[in-house]
């Protein structure tokens, strides 16, 4: 029996965590978590968000801008993380409407597809 989501991951490309981290931590505000030692020569790192992780790895040769893949943040206030991804040059995205859930789409700087999401 599967009994919740532990984790998920995205990639962004090598030698570009700096940046990364700048962007899930200072940006979206994000708390990072310590990779155990066997993990830390593999690159990336890690993230909680609320109960999940989310597994910032690395990978090469792969275009994010390709595929609809995506995480999907739940938030508090839309509009406020509109404002902060514009105000921080991250082009919005209107999604298509779904009942009951007020949400947009982005691409982070690695071009990794992005919802900020809210239940209505």
């Amino acid at each position: 029996m599967i009994i919740g989501l532990h984790h998920a991951q995205i990639t962004i490309p090598k030698g570009e965590e700096e940046e990364a981290k700048n962007f899930y931590c200072k940006v979206l505000g994000l708390k990072k978590v310590e990779k155990p030692d066997s993990l830390k020569g593999r690159g990336g790192f890690w993230l909680q968000v609320g109960e999940t992780q989310v597994h910032v790895g690395t990978e090469e040769g792969f275009d994010r801008l390709t595929t609809k893949a995506h995480l999907a943040y739940q938030v508090e206030d839309v509009s406020y993380w509109r404002e902060t991804l514009e105000e921080n040059g991250i082009k919005v995205l209107d999604s298509v409407p779904i009942p009951n859930f007020e949400r947009f789409e982005f691409r982070d700087p690695f071009g990794n597809r992005v919802e900020i999401i809210k239940e209505i």
